[in-house]
């Protein structure tokens, strides 16, 4: 396939006379000022709702023109390009558009986007376009392929790899989550004999040997094309695997912001014991709400062998757990067995093993004083009717007892980390619709400056006094269980019918996603259903530059160890899809708290219209309030003040550094650094080259991918 592109330098005269700039506007330096800004071009639909989302979450700056809304932004020369200080001014480094051409035909709007993109070297990615040859490849119809591709594996091909999906191992699988609903729909096919399209992401066409392009560039009238033919939404997780790829493309691998992908695991209740699920009272005795009066408790504790799993575990894995740990369980255990607790013993022998956070003394709620003689539990008022709260000494004493409880054991604390039990102190409700006004106080007098919080309740991160919060995914692998019958059992009573013997959640709660048409079979429903579905939203987690961690219980690491099948599938099912140079970024707490923090003021700053950055050459400067932590991306060896930016990851370099007010300076490395703003060295057509179709007739197309 022929891979050539010819290019010729434009002078800024050139560039004058090529686009329309004001006669005045030459610099004595010919090269223009590309800002880093991303215009996206929406017609509303998933594909284009994606990218948004996705350059949303990595923190890189965007504009979008929404097609539908009337009184739109028009898309015009003045809109797209000026001059600033004498210097020709690129308005956006990449345009992404919902197809190859949106537009009708004979658009003055695809035509000024035409000649823009011509005169500055401006890419544009193509979101989801119907193969034609105006994308530069054969239409499906001539033996190529129109229709679902769900369950398929598509390749990243040799140049893919060499290029912006290099973070890949190779294989991007495609969802197929429902049999019957259509989850992603395609158009495989070759490119046009004599167009210059690579291929970067291709599958093989059904009832062929021969492969055909789902992701390609196509390079042509002077103009480079990112050529999506199949649809996704922002959560499959093959538009996430590829997400990255796409936004390193369109920008160079010079851009603001980043991502990562992370992932950590909490353990709670350490060195405690979780009391079991009884499955035929159907509650948990020793729970507040489990009050039948033939309830016994049966509690669950790891042992010294699950202590050597564990730790044996990470280091198969490259991977720190984080234990919770609650002191007065060791304690309990001693007196109950004259001084004997081997788990404890074990837990401080191996304590390096493993990451330490506070968890409170003895796991107490620390919300409101809690009346357990109803179901579900109600807060106890005062006489005058206002709630009764725990005390600041209560909890203060929670804290600092299991702090020293810690120290006198020589666990490796970080001593500003907290997780309370039950997240209480914290609001939840419907009982107690506000934080503990005790909390805060607390919190500041014994030094806490992160609080774990439940992400199911609340996903923002926010503050408790001088505390920030970390919420937390909770894993649906439940703390009271230990065996993979229990967790069935358990899971079949909370998410089925009343008529199948369930709770009747769902059909209190419509919106609860986890509901089940029937009940699992308590001895394949763990490995078969649980684990896949448990595995494929932790992993979504990961692929979503979402550094919040998820947390188990000790429970769940002992008896049949279920937890482990879900890590497993994370972690190994990672493996599989990254390269090595992309791993599993695996934080601390206050590590993660610091990140999210860091991304909150980042996105403030950037709604609030307060960054400015932009590329001559070379040099990249970035403008940005004091104090605010700058994030960006960029090629491996970029210099800030003469020292090395940022950390490898992902092929490139990036992180956070502060700003001082000043104008930021890097200084790309000279490989990158191109100067010169290429043409084909035709004129951009006045109009679109020919009518718009996107899809022929007779061909169906589904209007929206479903997750």
């Amino acid at each position: 396939m022929k891979r050539t592109l010819r290019t010729t330098v434009l002078t800024v005269g050139a560039l004058i006379a090529a686009f329309g700039l004001p006669a005045g506007a030459a610099h004595a330096d010919d090269t223009p000022r590309i800002d880093l800004r991303v215009l996206l071009v929406s017609d509303g639909g998933p594909s284009t709702d994606a990218i948004a989302a996705e350059l949303t979450d990595t923190g890189t700056p965007f504009t979008e023109i929404d097609l539908a809304q009337s009184g739109r932004q028009v898309i015009d020369a003045d809109f797209l390009a000026d001059s600033v200080d004498g210097r020709a001014r690129a308005k956006f480094q990449a345009v992404v558009l919902p197809d190859d051409n949106p537009f009708a035909a004979g658009s003055s709007e695809m035509a000024a986007l035409t000649a823009y993109e011509q005169t500055y070297s401006i890419p544009q990615v193509d979101a989801y376009t119907y193969a034609r040859p105006q994308a530069g490849l054969q239409v499906p119809t001539d033996g190529g392929y129109s229709g679902s591709i769900d369950g398929i594996q598509a390749d990243v091909t040799d140049a893919g790899k060499a290029g912006p999906f290099g973070y890949l191992s190779g294989t991007v699988p495609f969802e197929d989550n429902d049999p019957s609903v259509n989850e992603s729909y395609a158009y495989l096919s070759q490119p046009v004999t004599g167009a210059d399209f690579t291929p970067y992401v291709e599958a093989t066409i059904p009832g062929t040997s021969t492969k055909g392009s789902l992701v390609g560039e196509y390079r042509h009238d002077g103009r480079r094309e990112l050529v999506v033919t199949f649809v996704y939404n922002q959560y499959q997780e093959q538009f996430r695997l590829l997400a990255r790829g796409i936004v390193e493309w369109m920008t160079g691998g010079v851009h603001l912001g980043a991502s990562r992908n992370y992932f950590s695991v909490h353990v709670d209740d350490v060195f405690a014991a979780d009391d079991r699920w009884n499955s035929e009272l159907n509650c948990t005795p020793g729970d507040v709400d489990c009050t039948d009066s033939d309830a016994t408790a049966d509690p669950i504790r790891m042992t010294p062998d699950d202590v050597d799993y564990a730790a044996s575990w990470e280091q198969s894995k490259g991977f720190t757990f984080d234990l919770a740990f609650n002191g007065v369980g060791s304690v309990d255990q001693r007196d109950d067995d004259n001084g004997v607790d081997l788990l404890s013993d074990k837990l401080v022998a191996d304590k390096n093993d493993f990451r330490w956070i506070n968890h409170t003394y003895t796991h107490a709620f620390l919300g409101c004083v809690q009346n357990t003689t109803v179901v579900p539990w109600v807060c106890e008022t005062n006489a005058d009717g206002s709630t009764q709260w725990v005390s600041q000494d209560t909890i203060s004493d929670e804290i600092a007892t299991n702090r020293a409880w810690a120290e006198t054991n020589g666990l490796p604390l970080e001593s500003d980390e907290l997780i309370t039990g039950e997240h209480s102190g914290l609001r939840v409700l419907p009982q107690q619709p506000d934080d503990n006004p005790n909390l805060a106080p607390a919190l500041a007098a014994n030094g806490i400056g992160w609080l774990g919080s439940d992400n199911s309740r609340e996903s923002a991160q926010r503050q408790v006094g001088a505390a920030e919060t970390v919420p937390r995914y909770p894993m649906n692998v439940f703390y009271n269980v230990a065996k993979a019958a229990e967790e069935v059992d358990e899971y079949n009573w909370l998410y089925t019918s009343r008529a199948q013997g369930g709770s009747g959640l769902c059909e209190d709660n419509p919106a609860t996603t986890t509901c089940l048409s029937a009940p699992l079979d308590t001895g394949t429903g763990y490995a078969g259903y649980i684990v896949p579905l448990e595995t494929r939203i932790a992993l979504g987690h990961v692929l979503s530059d979402d550094p919040r961690p998820h947390y188990i219980h000790q429970s769940n690491l002992t008896e049949d160890r279920i937890a482990y099948p879900v890590l497993n599938g994370v972690l190994d099912g990672y493996r599989t899809l990254f390269a090595d140079n992309t791993p599993v970024v695996n934080l601390r707490m206050k590590d993660i708290g610091t990140e999210l923090k860091r991304q909150a003021d980042w996105q403030t700053a950037l709604q609030a219209g307060q960054v400015t950055a932009y590329r001559i050459g070379d040099a990249v400067t970035v403008q940005a309030p004091a104090g605010l932590e700058v994030t960006a991306t960029l090629p491996t060896g970029t210099t800030l003040a003469g020292s090395a930016f940022g950390s490898a990851y992902a092929g490139a370099v990036s992180g956070w550094t502060p700003s001082t007010g000043d104008p930021l300076s890097l200084t790309l490395p000279a490989t990158t650094a191109t100067t010169a703003v290429t043409t084909a060295g035709s004129t951009a057509p006045a109009t679109d080259p020919a009518p718009h179709t996107r899809v022929p007739a007779g061909v169906a197309e589904p209007a929206t991918a479903t997750n």
